[in-house]
């Protein structure tokens, strides 16, 4: 039976960046996984107790890596033929280039570089609807697998958050996704890397 997995993302990770860009490579390659890509706000994450959610507040005060997210989800369900290279140059633009992703105009120069239309994609991201699913998504990701951080490997009901220490390694993402559902395992952590 082919696996799909989940796999959780926020442009301003590196650890997302590392497993994305694996996944992505998997993904162009030809891999047996369907891979769903889950957008969690790192924002949301880190509201105060009794604030309102991100996806509550107005535009200006929702916090710097949302409107990259929305502009993804946008990208991922109407422009999926060009999502990879959006999502990549996303986190390009952030850790490559230095640039501050939650304004606009990053994210459009992106949007461009991957071949979208972009006023297209920005009436998508207008409409509303990616906000919508941003919430309906992170809030699945958090009640139903306890997700709290990217990026978290989701399969049926096994949650993994897992940090890869390299780019791009499509043969640590596929050691990963066996350990997936060996769930006597939860937790392996290393005291420190050796570099």
């Amino acid at each position: 039976m082919p696996r799909e997995i989940g796999v959780t993302w926020d442009y301003r990770c590196p650890f997302a960046r590392n497993a994305h860009e694996a996944v992505v490579a998997a993904a162009r390659d030809g891999s047996e996984v369907t891979f769903r890509f889950v957008p969690f706000s790192l924002d949301q994450a880190h509201v105060e107790e009794g604030e309102p959610p991100v996806w509550e507040r107005a535009p200006d005060v929702r916090g710097t890596g949302v409107l990259s997210l929305l502009w993804g989800i946008a990208i991922r369900d109407s422009f999926e033929d060009r999502f990879f290279d959006f999502h990549i140059g996303m986190f390009g633009a952030r850790f490559d280039e230095g640039r501050k992703i939650g304004h606009e105009e990053v994210i459009r120069d992106v949007a461009g570089a991957a071949g979208l239309d972009v006023e297209a994609v920005a009436a998508e991201v207008a409409s509303g609807r990616p906000l919508k699913v941003l919430e309906a998504e992170h809030t699945e990701a958090v009640d139903r697998w306890s997700v709290f951080g990217v990026p978290t490997f989701l399969e049926g009901d096994d949650a993994v958050f897992v940090r890869f220490m390299e780019r791009g390694r499509v043969d640590d993402l596929e050691r990963a996704l066996d350990l997936i559902e060996w769930t006597r395992l939860n937790e392996f952590k290393r005291t420190s890397i050796p570099r």
